[in-house]
């Protein structure tokens, strides 16, 4: 994995191969930061990474200046993972990391709200937990006024009908739909 753009353009970040993760590949990261980076200046937003896994987004939000990151995963390598890389790098007043089951995380009421959201769950995760997401974070209220929340997800489930869906972006195969 590498660091697209931003103060740690071009750092490449190495996972141990023992950890459940599926990391975004670089190309679709990179599609989507285009995205944001047209609607956001990121030195004035805060950041919910939900399955954050090894913080491939994280890193890439808290390189291009985000004020605070939050990644939250339920795997202890993946956070510990994380939060031994922002020492590292210096960006551990920026990423903060929460061990957590993002459904169960999600389902209470947010301390404080989020710009943007982004969730890139295990692609075999149940399809009706897929179709929880986006519904957490909207009716509890975790996205600040405005925001965005984005949803990676495999091609057989499609959030069209949903009344806060926006678009559908498609790159490789990787798939983001996005909500306001």
């Amino acid at each position: 994995m590498r660091i697209i753009s931003g103060t740690l353009k071009g750092k490449r970040i190495t996972a141990p191969t023992n950890l459940p993760v599926r990391p975004t590949t670089d190309f679709a990261k990179e599609a989507l930061f285009n995205i944001l980076n047209n609607e956001w200046y990121f030195d004035e937003i805060t950041v919910l990474d939900l399955f954050s896994g090894i913080g491939s987004i994280s890193l890439e939000f808290a390189s291009r200046g985000a004020k605070k990151v939050t990644s939250v995963d339920n795997f202890y390598g993946c956070v510990k993972f994380l939060d031994d890389t922002a020492k590292q790098l210096k960006l551990d007043d920026i990423i903060s990391t929460v061990k957590s089951d993002v459904l169960k995380y999600l389902d209470k009421q947010p301390i404080k709200k989020f710009d943007i959201i982004f969730a890139d769950p295990p692609y075999d995760l149940d399809v009706e937990a897929y179709k929880k997401i986006p519904n957490l974070v909207i009716d509890n209220q975790w996205l600040e006024e405005g925001g965005n929340f984005v949803l990676e997800h495999p091609s057989s489930i499609s959030f069209e009908e949903h009344p806060n869906f926006v678009q559908h972006k498609k790159y490789g195969n990787v798939h983001f739909s996005f909500f306001e």
